[in-house]
């Protein structure tokens, strides 16, 4: 239980608790990028001095990536016991430590976890939600449903769009392409809107999966499907390509999630690489690295949204300038003692101090690796 410290701010950086865990979806993946029937979780608890214990957790994705992620989280806590729980200086630091083996990938990642935890303890020492310590406040931030709709069959997307929906009332929901044809994508997108009306709107993300050529002939052949986006249209980190594609297709493009760091955010945002913006809080930096992209973003005047991770992303969108879509998923809520439900398509941040964060522990007892 975390206990107010007597001293407000001034924290000190005692010690990391990781745990990992492995929670079964009730939508298994289907995707051009891999099929997961399970979704694992690296579980950060640190721990201070003065008693205030913040909570962040990681979706790593891969269950072999949980050891080296969680060794290097353990490398930069060893670094900072004993420092003042100042994240911008912890943040500062870590990137100095890593110059030598670079700011991305696993090193980031670990980062990024510490990085939400630190925060957390923070908001909670200062008796504030994570979104008023960043200047921002509590409210609704709009959601949109990315539970399902992944590359199964056809005939079993109507059913599963419906629930969807249902899940919260949701305004919006997200659905899988780069199926075999674009006549399938086609099918498909009609098979969505014709179980749940033209009002809700669709997002949609090819996940990578396709290559420059292919993708960029789909995206022309579904660009007048009136979808709010194309995510994902090819690898990440292939700029230019995006930049090209955005450039000849009407339907918005959005990417994100796999760039690293704000720095890497600045270059996405010079090439014209997009439209959208949807930072992952793993590995963009978490709240420090998302905090100063959000802020690139607002200069840049592109719409921010989120992907995973809905209760802390919704804090920083709720203070952020650009602020767009709240991605919410339930993969987490099984580990968590307390819901984060979406209410007329809407996510609420509430006043309670910290990131909203808390375990359950007889699950993660339960579906602990």
């Amino acid at each position: 239980m975390t206990t107010p410290t007597p001293t407000g701010l001034k924290l000190t950086f005692e010690s990391v608790q990781l745990r990992a865990v492995s929670v079964p979806m009730t939508n298994p993946i289907v995707s051009n990028v891999g099929q997961y029937t399970h979704w694992p979780f690296i579980l950060i608890d640190v721990h201070t001095r003065e008693g205030v214990t913040g909570h962040s957790y990681l979706e790593p994705y891969l269950h072999k990536s949980i050891p080296a992620i969680t060794s290097m989280i353990q490398v930069l806590a060893d670094h900072f016991k004993g420092k003042p729980l100042a994240p911008l200086d912890i943040y500062g630091d870590a990137m100095k430590m890593l110059h030598l083996v670079g700011r991305e990938g696993i090193s980031l990642i670990a980062m990024s976890g510490l990085d939400m935890a630190v925060w957390d303890a923070l908001a909670k020492a200062a008796h504030l939600p994570l979104v008023s310590l960043l200047g921002g406040q509590p409210g609704q931030i709009r959601a949109y449903n990315t539970n399902g709709l992944w590359l199964i069959p056809i005939e079993q997307l109507a059913n599963q769009a419906k629930k969807l929906v249902a899940q919260g009332d949701f305004k919006a929901i997200k659905m899988r392409l780069g199926r075999k044809t674009a006549a399938d994508d086609i099918a498909a997108i009609r098979a969505v809107r014709d179980a749940v009306g033209e009002e809700i709107l669709l997002m949609t993300d090819f996940n990578q999966g396709m290559t420059y050529g292919e993708v960029l002939q789909r995206m022309h052949q579904l660009d007048d499907q009136n979808l709010y986006w194309f995510e994902e249209p090819i690898t990440y980190d292939n700029l230019e390509g995006c930049a090209q594609i955005a450039a000849q297709i009407k339907t918005p493009v959005q990417i994100g999630e796999n760039i690293y760091g704000p720095r890497e955010f600045y270059k996405a945002v010079r090439a014209g690489a997009a439209d959208l913006y949807m930072p992952d809080l793993m590995r963009i930096g978490g709240v420090t690295g998302w905090m100063r992209s959000a802020a690139i973003a607002g200069a840049a005047g592109y719409p921010l949204s989120s992907h995973l991770y809905p209760r802390v992303s919704a804090h920083l969108l709720r203070a952020s300038e650009s602020a767009d879509w709240l991605e919410w998923s339930d993969w987490a809520e099984p580990i968590l003692a307390e819901p984060f439900t979406v209410q007329a398509g809407h996510a609420t941040v509430t006043d309670k101090p910290g990131n909203g964060i808390v375990w359950n522990e007889a699950a993660i007892r339960q579906y602990a690796i």
